[in-house]
């Protein structure tokens, strides 16, 4: 058997691209925000993860052009040898303020940061008990550390019955770690942080939420889900990346100051990674800056998707509730959801496409998602496309 045979046989997105229909890899010349540029047409931006609008802000701009300039393009080494800039420290150091934690830790990428932490911490004859919906960050963590013989268990998504059957089996005497998106990134549910860590209390484990989704969006001046509930002091751990509200690149995690040092002398994710470059660390501490000087971006930002929210919901779409800037409109069929993308990409509204098997048969959706910087122009203008598609469609 040929290695690469899979691959030759691999013709789905050759077949969709055929029909014209193909949503993914589609370069975007030119970026202000809420409108881009695809193709040559101005596209409004309902699928970016931009969420407080900061990419293109100039003060996170000029500090990523003064880092380059002072610091150069990279470090040229991992943070445990030569990769260490005065910058990281800064921003590790205002991070923590800012989530009323005891330490930062950075890490190069988001994706990275759970695969610094779960297998770090969760070894042989360990558990990690996680929801079956987490980011795809987290389940390879969590298979990370079961191939270095721990122990990884599932429970059904934000059921928190189900967390206390699956954690009532494990041994008592075990360590163990609960690990849960706060906002959860495809539907943009909130986890239900409430009873998940008094079950962690009860069954002495350890809490590891991922913020990616929450920063910026709910919380006291958008510091997260743990902030949300009032458990800033419960939760052990947050992680976070700096790829959405924080309009950079990057990740971390948050916790006390002995777990933090430990991870930094044995995360193998860190230790043999490149740093964070200065500019994306740059961007990072200016879009911090301004997440605590405009809180008002935060509201603006609620605002938005709420009244998407809404305005789907009057127009007979069928819409996985919340209050966070994600909006999935369920489609429920792979074909449709191709086609509908398609009519609002024409129309020039740009949105995520999310089919099976990447959500489950039935919940096939277009994932719509909000900025702080839309202005009801684009808002409504997106609403009339979907309007218009959801029609010839037959979904509403």
């Amino acid at each position: 058997m040929d290695l690469f045979k899979k691959c030759y046989d691999f013709t789905r997105a050759d077949e969709i691209k055929a029909l014209g229909l193909y949503p993914y890899f589609r370069a975007i010349e030119a970026n202000e925000g809420p409108v881009v540029q695809i193709e040559g047409k101005k596209v409004v931006m309902a699928g970016s993860n931009n969420y407080l609008g900061l990419t293109s802000h100039p003060k996170v701009k000029e500090a990523a052009i003064k880092a380059v300039e002072k610091y150069g393009t990279g470090c040229s080494g991992s943070r445990y040898l030569t990769g260490t800039l005065d910058l990281h420290i800064e921003l590790e150091e205002k991070l923590a303020k800012f989530f009323n934690k005891e330490a930062v830790l950075l890490f190069s990428t988001g994706y990275q940061t759970a695969q610094g932490i779960i297998p770090t911490l969760v070894q042989r004859g360990e558990f990690v008990i996680s929801d079956k919906d987490n980011h795809a960050c987290i389940v390879a963590g969590n298979l990370m550390a079961k191939g270095a013989t721990a122990d990884f268990v599932r429970y059904k998504h934000n059921d928190m019955d189900d967390l206390e059957r699956v954690i009532k089996k494990l041994p008592e005497d075990a360590a163990k770690l609960i690990v849960s998106d706060g906002v959860f990134s495809t539907g943009g549910e909130i986890v239900n942080l409430v009873r998940l860590n008094q079950i962690a209390k009860k069954y002495h484990a350890r809490t590891l939420i991922d913020d990616a989704h929450s920063v910026g969006v709910i919380g006291k001046g958008g510091r997260g889900t743990a902030s949300e509930f009032n458990l800033e002091a419960d939760i052990d751990m947050t992680m976070g990346t700096f790829s959405k509200t924080f309009a950079s690149l990057g990740g971390y995690v948050a916790g006390e100051a002995k777990v933090i040092n430990y991870i930094k002398h044995h995360s193998s994710a860190l230790i043999f990674s490149a740093s964070p470059t200065p500019a994306s660390v740059a961007s990072a501490l200016a879009a911090l800056e301004i997440l605590e000087a405009e809180p008002w971006r935060v509201e603006a930002l609620y605002k938005n998707a709420n009244y998407v929210r809404q305005g789907m919901k009057d127009l007979g779409f069928t819409v996985i509730d919340g209050r966070t800037a994600i909006v999935p409109v369920i489609v429920g069929d792979d074909g449709l959801a191709f086609q509908m993308w398609r009519m609002l990409y024409d129309y020039g509204v740009f949105v995520n496409v999310f089919i099976s098997p990447g959500v489950p048969p039935g919940r096939q959706m277009m994932r719509t998602s909000y900025m702080a910087t839309h202005e009801k122009e684009h808002l409504d203008f997106i609403l009339e496309a979907f309007k218009d598609s959801g029609k010839k469609l037959g979904l509403i």
